[in-house]
């Protein structure tokens, strides 16, 4: 048996709908790496990397649930791997367990004060390494649900602010990494306070949620994210998408809102509850800051507030100081209120 026998991942339980955990061993020796894949394969995905820099490359790209890290390699060794994932905000919360033959006092505390979690001793048992990581992971999946339950809006449902912030980080890091376009979207419920005065909280509350619901429904791609900005402010982060696709996806999202046909008796649009959209994105290779882009999309959403709410107006930063508008015109028709944008070009 050799590594290209053994598969970078296994594929799902057999009839279960959830994804296997999956677990990176790092080590420079093939057989160690061999041995630990047929004690794990048949629960657990299994990534391999046989140097540090590799492991590093790949908790990057395809994060693991967990690292099983030979300490002694050569060139990049496990103690400085496991301090560059604590220092990475991307890969921090990954749990680290460390495999080595060097059993002491002294060695357990460096580790420890790295940032891993446990230790395992060479020769491996290989009871007490599936326990280990048994415990390791189900630890790690609560610490998951926790932090997936502080970033969702308690009241829609869909992300909240903090989620909303952390992720924006995230995607702008990337895009600025690969050198993608990266779109911002921000919306505001047209004349909510009145909604409210109107039809009461209850009401406005039941509003917001159907209003998150449809935003959420409207965004296709996995990477999308919908978060709830503040009150009754929504925003759509879009990775990798220009500005055609950045306003494509607005005039979907207005629609979808005013298919809800909530009624509104106090618009000054119309009968419905309706929706302005800013939109702003960033060029391919754009190196300027996050707080630009949130800024531009703000005031994008605030010019289709002064043009007659109920619409979308968009512009892209192309360079530090400069932007591109695309400016929404009056709209003739409640039936298609977000078509005076041409997305041809």
């Amino acid at each position: 048996m050799n590594l290209n026998d053994i598969p970078a991942t296994s594929s799902q339980f057999p009839g279960a709908g959830k994804k296997r955990p999956c677990v990176l061993v790092v080590d420079d020796q093939p057989v160690n790496i061999q041995a630990l894949y047929r004690i794990f394969s048949s629960e657990y995905q299994v990534l391999m990397a046989t140097s540090g820099e590799k492991a590093l490359a790949i908790c990057r790209d395809n994060p693991p649930d967990l690292v099983l890290l030979d300490v002694v390699m050569p060139g990049m060794d496990g103690h400085e791997v496991c301090a560059r994932l604590k220092a990475n905000h991307d890969t921090r919360d990954i749990p680290v367990i460390f495999v080595t033959a060097h059993n002491n006092t002294d060695e357990e505390t460096h580790g420890l004060e790295l940032g891993a979690v446990d230790f395992i001793a060479k020769p491996i048992s290989p009871p007490v390494v599936r326990a280990r990581i048994r415990t390791q992971l189900t630890l790690k999946s609560q610490a998951d649900l926790l932090r997936q339950m502080a970033l969702v809006d308690g009241l829609t449902g869909v992300a909240n602010r903090r989620c909303f912030d952390q992720q924006l980080c995230v995607e702008w890091r990337r895009a600025a990494r690969i050198a993608a376009p990266f779109a911002l979207l921000l919306m505001d419920v047209d004349y909510f306070k009145r909604y409210n005065d109107r039809y009461g909280h209850q009401a406005g509350d039941d509003c917001l949620r159907r209003v998150a619901s449809a935003i959420q429904s409207g965004l296709m791609r996995p990477c999308d994210l919908a978060a709830r900005y503040g009150g009754e402010e929504f925003a759509c982060i879009l990775p990798g998408t220009d500005l055609p696709g950045a306003l494509a996806v607005a005039e979907r999202l207005g629609q979808l809102v005013r298919d809800l046909r909530i009624e509104h008796a106090l618009s000054d649009v119309n009968d419905l509850v309706t929706v302005s959209i800013g939109v702003a994105v960033s060029t391919a290779g754009y190196h300027g800051e996050a707080a630009s882009l949130v800024a531009l999309a703000d005031s994008e959403l605030y010019r289709a507030k002064r043009e007659g709410r109920n619409r979308t107006c968009g512009s892209m930063l192309e360079m530090p100081g400069t932007r591109t508008e695309h400016t929404a015109s009056p709209q003739a028709e409640i039936t298609s209120p977000h078509a005076e944008i041409s997305l041809t070009s």
